[in-house]
């Protein structure tokens, strides 16, 4: 049996952002730019360049300025997840949104987070990703990044990643790489998750026990935007970046 193709993708934009106000006291955080471009728009670039045109987008805060901003996305068929009535946090969203992702693999990102390729990539992060993805070993293939190659990230690791791929997760001891915000899923780890609100943390622990669970490491810089703050440190990273002066690695 070949390969099965991997062309549908959710982007997580339902988050409130109260560590971004007051600039989204009036905007929901997926629209916050970041050098001229809205948050939720770097991640529909990662999709295009990786060959995924269809995206699923969940809404709750200020859903209807998110819904406008969609219609305006070119060169994607984007299906909306209304969640206005209930907030259902990471996992629950996924699973609200699973008769538009079908049966197969497909991509989930954050809003809120993005990468800058290595300019000596000849694929991109998210090309390696679903290459490097196995349905027969896999649930779940997460992205995951090393502390100095992130900007914005005030925490510690969250995983252990071994030369396999084999994630565990962070103790405290040794090298910790942070979850990067992206993931290639297969829709069957949802299938004993609860109804309502609930975090694919639970996925992730499952997949864990089952040893069904794989990290590939990013190749570029990460940045991630959580509060004011950090539109200025992602925007000089970018800066610095496209000048050459320091470039992602």
């Amino acid at each position: 049996m070949g390969k099965q193709a991997i062309d549908r993708a959710m982007i997580l934009a339902a988050g409130l952002g109260t560590r971004l106000r007051p600039i989204t006291d009036t905007i929901p955080k997926p629209l916050v730019e970041v050098s001229g471009k809205a948050l939720i728009d770097y991640g529909f670039d990662a999709l295009r360049t990786a060959g995924i045109k269809r995206a699923v987008v969940n809404v709750h805060y200020r859903a209807d300025q998110l819904r406008a901003h969609l219609k305006t996305v070119a060169g994607m068929q984007i299906d909306v997840s209304d969640e206005t009535a209930q907030l259902l946090d990471s996992g629950g969203g996924v699973v609200n949104a699973l008769p538009f992702l079908g049966s197969a693999p497909f991509v989930i990102l954050n809003a809120d987070t993005f990468w800058l390729e290595a300019p000596s990539a000849v694929q991109s992060n998210l090309q390696r990703m679903i290459e490097a993805f196995d349905e027969r070993s896999m649930d779940i293939l997460m992205l995951t990044v090393s502390p100095d190659r992130a900007t914005g990230h005030d925490g510690g690791g969250d995983f252990t990643m071994d030369a396999d791929g084999r994630l565990t997760r962070f103790d405290g001891k040794g090298d910790g790489m942070i979850y990067a915000g992206a993931l290639i899923v297969h829709p069957r780890i949802f299938d004993h998750s609860p109804k309502g609100p609930f975090s694919l943390n639970a996925c992730f622990d499952r997949a864990l026990v089952l040893d069904r669970m794989r990290g590939l490491a990013l190749a570029g810089h990460w940045l991630t935007v959580g509060t004011p703050q950090a539109i200025g440190e992602a925007e000089r990273a970018i800066a610095r970046c496209e000048a050459g002066v320091h470039q992602p690695v």
